[in-house]
Order: structure tokens, then sequence, then C-alpha cells
């Protein structure tokens, strides 16, 4: 059996948007905008637009409950931004776990960093975390 072939690619490659699908996407979008305290969420077109901090969009599309196949979304925040992100989840009884399975509730605070999983108004599954 041969080698797989090496192949180069282009650090310049980067994302740019991705769609979300949601039940109420105006629900959705400001849930994540307060709670990661961003800009105010974008009209454009039949979508709500959500910037994130290294200029990629997250385009909500509002779609009937059928449609919607729970995601995993995670972003990586600095320290700071984990502890006010994390307060806000708790002032908001935001029901969250330390693993991805959701069998334990809190944080995850170990050798990887910090994380903690939550859903959004439309169940997809959020994750924060401090190290990748």
């Amino acid at each position: 059996m041969e080698a797989p072939e090496h192949k180069e690619f282009s650090l310049a490659i980067s994302l740019d948007h991705t769609i979300v699908a949601a039940t109420d996407k105006h629900a959705s979008a400001t849930f994540l905008t307060e709670l990661f305290d961003l800009p105010d969420p974008v009209p454009g077109g039949r979508f709500l637009a959500v910037e994130l901090g290294n200029g990629v969009t997250l385009d909500y599309a509002e779609t009937p409950a059928s449609a919607v196949h729970p995601q995993h979304y995670a972003f990586c925040v600095s320290e700071d931004d984990f502890d006010r992100i994390h307060g806000r989840i708790v002032e908001r009884g935001i029901e969250h776990w330390a693993d991805p399975r959701q069998t334990h509730h809190g944080i995850r605070d170990d050798d990887s960093g910090r994380g903690t999983y939550f859903l959004d108004p439309a169940g997809h599954y959020l994750e924060i975390l401090t190290r990748r």
C-alpha cells in the first residue's frame, strides 16, 4: 500500500460564515449576542448575522422545528471572557455541564483548560473553552 500523497494547502483559507437553523432566529441570535457581549445581530436577506471576533459570522435562518438538527458550536474564549460568560449563564439559570454528554453539571477545569456546555434556544449544543 502506498503512503498517502502529501497535499499543500493555503493558510489563507478561512471560514467566512455558517448557517445556523433556528425555530426563532431573533431569540437564538440575541441569546448569543447577549451572553457573549457581541454586537447586535445584523439582518441580511432571510438571515440574522452574528459576527464573532475573528470576522466569521453565524447566519441564523428561521426554520420549522422539524428542520432543526442540533449541531455543536465551540467558542474559544479568554479566561476573563469565560468568567463573564459563565457568570451570565449562572445569572440566567441556564443549565450547563462540564462534559458533552451532560452527565456532570458545572464546568470542566483541568489540564485542558476550562470549559462548559449549554443549549441555545433552538437546542444547539454550545461550548465555551479556554484552550483548544
